[in-house]
């Protein structure tokens, strides 16, 4: 009784497999398409290369804590490179922020714009701090199956002032509309709404203050390729091209995992990288879900979409930072046109990754390789993006031309895009969300869908719609939390039943 099976490979279900391996189960790792990583696999054309979604690491230790599993380094297989700045903000007015590097440098860019937000900024900090010592350190890798163990953080969640919004909690220290845009962009980062995002999640800063911000050489796709590297010298087997659309059930458990080719894959336990939304929607009969994830399912509030553009040029802009965030004229307008009334607005705001500022491999020598990525409506808006994708596309290019990248149009060699229909098509994601469900107050912890399956006895649940949430470290730690639901193989009795912590969900 001990093959555990984990159906999709992102980062979540890579660190889900190797964790299971350490502990001894014989793992089968199985995705949907023909290469590994999920929304971190990567692209290549015509001598650029593109990653095609997560860019920034910013808490290295959780691909360390992999390989030392293991005993073995991650340096011998991946290089992490640390990224100055963190990011730069490009404001409408022309103006910038470069965000990142010391405490010092950061107090220095802000006397700049704003000399009397620095001790406002230093407050921030120690508020941050003080909840990621809570929300990170302490709760990260925890489940939250039972509704016990919610209520018991209630004092702290409380003392954290959590009913905040991350908005709010800027403005309580911040007075600076410029300076306050470029600390409450971080629950973007993971699929949130700064105006509805609890403010828990200003951790993020306190996480970006703790480690920095890394790139490794060669981007995601390296990553991968090392976790890859290291999965097949552990004897984890990688089954691609299977697109999971069924269970097979022995009462509540899982014993085996069906593929629209008809192809089986058996288990004795099974954990499941897929949209949760998904899994419970599409895949899971509803008479064998628990009340919570019904509805979780029915009533749960999903993340924005993603338009993503790629295109390399022929020149290099060598005054363009790695990471860039390109401030539209709106918004708090913005977003709400995005996240509330769901409407694809004329302007927009970019997250512009230029990975050849950090790594010259992404592109032929002299060019440059690019990804932009501008928040949308998800599909629950309407859109139909086979129709105006092209032209959206076309529009971010001329407002890039006429402002951080002047000449682009004539420089263009290579151009694609993916839209909210391809996270459908390729993610299997509810809606084309980006990030699956938002990361709100009363989404998180307890309420996001369990890392223990709600109705099922041998299925645990990994990536950015459980606990704790998106991101990288969000869905590395949703791998971690495997650690408090999975003794060892070696530890099991030879009952029949598996070595899955019992407890109850609602």
């Amino acid at each position: 009784m001990n093959n555990a099976l984990v159906v999709g490979a992102g980062f979540g279900g890579i660190a889900a497999a190797l964790r299971m391996r350490a502990k001894g189960y014989n793992v089968t790792l199985v995705d949907k398409q023909k290469q590994l990583g999920g929304r971190a696999r990567t692209f290549e054309k015509d001598g650029y290369m593109f990653d095609a979604g997560p860019t920034v690491v910013t808490a290295p230790f959780l691909f360390d804590e992999l390989f030392s599993l293991f005993n073995k380094r991650r340096e011998d297989y991946i290089e992490f490179v640390p990224v100055e700045p963190w990011y730069r903000f490009e404001y409408p007015d022309g103006d910038h922020f470069n965000y990142g590097g010391t405490v010092a440098d950061t107090l220095a860019e802000i006397e700049r714009i704003a000399p009397n937000d620095k001790e406002g900024y230093l407050a921030l900090l120690k508020a941050s701090k003080a909840i990621f010592d809570i929300g990170f350190t302490e709760l990260a890798d925890k489940p939250f199956h039972n509704f016990s163990d919610m209520v018991a953080q209630i004092p702290q969640l409380i003392k954290l002032k959590s009913h905040k919004t991350v908005w709010q909690l800027i403005c309580h220290h911040l007075k600076s509309d410029k300076i306050r845009q470029a600390f409450s962009i971080q629950p973007l980062l993971v699929g949130g709404n700064p105006f509805d995002t609890t403010c828990i999640y200003n951790l993020i800063h306190f996480l970006e203050r703790e480690w920095g911000i890394h790139f490794a050489m060669g981007g995601t796709g390296a990553i991968v390729k090392g976790l890859e590297q290291l999965m097949h010298e552990e004897g984890i087997n990688i089954e691609l091209g299977y697109d999971v659309t069924e269970f097979e059930y022995n009462n509540q458990r899982v014993k085996a995992a069906v593929c629209v080719s008809g192809k089986r894959f058996p288990c004795d336990i099974l954990v499941s990288n897929m949209d949760p939304s998904y899994l419970y929607a599409k895949v899971i009969p509803n008479y064998k879900q628990s009340l919570s994830a019904k509805l979780k399912t029915k009533f749960s509030k999903h993340s924005m979409g993603l338009f993503v553009l790629y295109f390399g040029t022929d020149n290099t802009y060598e005054d363009v930072a790695h990471h860039t965030i390109w401030l539209g004229q709106r918004y708090r307008e913005l977003l709400h046109d995005i996240f509330e009334k769901k409407i694809l607005a004329d302007d927009f705001s970019l997250y512009v990754h230029r990975p050849t500022a950090t790594d010259k491999s992404f592109a032929p020598e002299g060019c440059d390789s690019f990804y932009v990525l501008a928040p949308v409506p998800n599909l629950q808006g309407g859109q139909n993006w086979d129709e105006i994708g092209e032209e959206y596309a076309e529009k971010i290019i001329t407002a890039l031309d006429s402002s951080m990248l002047p000449g682009l149009k004539e420089h263009i060699t290579v151009q694609f895009h993916m839209a909210p229909n391809d996270f459908v098509s390729d993610y299997n994601s509810l809606h084309g969300a980006g990030f699956s469900i938002a990361p709100s107050l009363t989404q998180s912890a307890w309420f996001r869908y369990h890392n223990k399956a709600e109705g099922l006895e041998n299925v645990i649940l990994t990536g950015a719609g459980t606990h704790p949430g998106a991101g990288m470290p969000g869905v590395l730690c949703s791998a971690k939390v495997i650690e408090h639901l999975v003794e060892p193989v070696h530890s099991q009795s030879t009952e029949t039943e598996l070595p899955l912590e019992h407890s109850h969900g609602i």
